[in-house]
């Protein structure tokens, strides 16, 4: 006595149809696999001399090649970004009991000891895209806090010594009287590298090492 309208949408629907229903899904999906063309062998010459995605039956086609190469070009961008959607949807779906879930309802995250913090803003929320605080360790977590807060001045303070020198100038007088090398012939950005003299190199070592200790 099951209805359509009883079967949800997305994973929760694994578990609601029977295993008749399965099975003719799967004898379905066979058939079509048999039927159809075959599938060419991986890595091998049978793809030499086909045209990919061309299974014998035409749906995007036109008599003018540009269209017709425009409407192909389509065809695989749309099915990059569906294949994207569909994994985003599956492991929302997954995590919150629907694709469109909101995410409040994850409430099995370990983030969750972590959603309060200074730095949870919107959109994100809690950003962490490699999952390092997913184990919960809050000593972890102040670590790489304290780790992402030094990186981040550091990262301020180099923006604004790349972009200061192109903007107000370099200073004047000379880097180097030994070698008889100005501020103004050492270049900004990755450049620089090759220009300052060892000793140089040596003295922003020392300073680093300085604030670190």
């Amino acid at each position: 006595n099951l209805k359509f309208a009883d079967i949800p949408n997305g994973l929760a629907a694994v578990s609601k149809i029977p295993a008749l229903g399965w099975a003719q899904m799967v004898a379905y999906a066979g058939y079509c696999e048999l039927s159809g063309p075959r599938t060419r062998a991986a890595n091998t010459e049978d793809y030499s001399n086909i045209t990919p995605g061309d299974y014998g039956f035409k749906v995007l086609t036109s008599s003018d090649p540009q269209e017709l190469t425009k409407k192909l070009n389509a065809e695989i961008a749309n099915g990059r970004l569906a294949m994207m959607a569909l994994i985003g949807m599956l492991f929302q779906d997954g995590l919150t009991g629907s694709a469109w879930g909101d995410w409040a309802l994850y409430t099995a995250s370990p983030l969750r000891a972590f959603e309060n913090e200074l730095g949870v803003q919107e959109p994100v929320g809690f950003w962490d895209p490699l999952n390092l605080s997913s184990g919960g360790d809050v000593t972890s977590f102040k670590r790489r806090r304290s780790v992402e807060l030094k990186h981040g001045r550091i990262s301020m303070l180099a923006t604004m010594g790349y972009i200061t020198p192109e903007v107000t100038g370099k200073f004047p007088g000379y880097l180097s009287n030994s070698m008889n090398l100005k501020f103004a012939d050492v270049p900004t950005g990755l450049a620089a590298i090759s220009k300052v003299p060892a000793l140089g190199w040596a003295q922003v070592v020392a300073y680093a090492g300085f604030c670190e200790l």
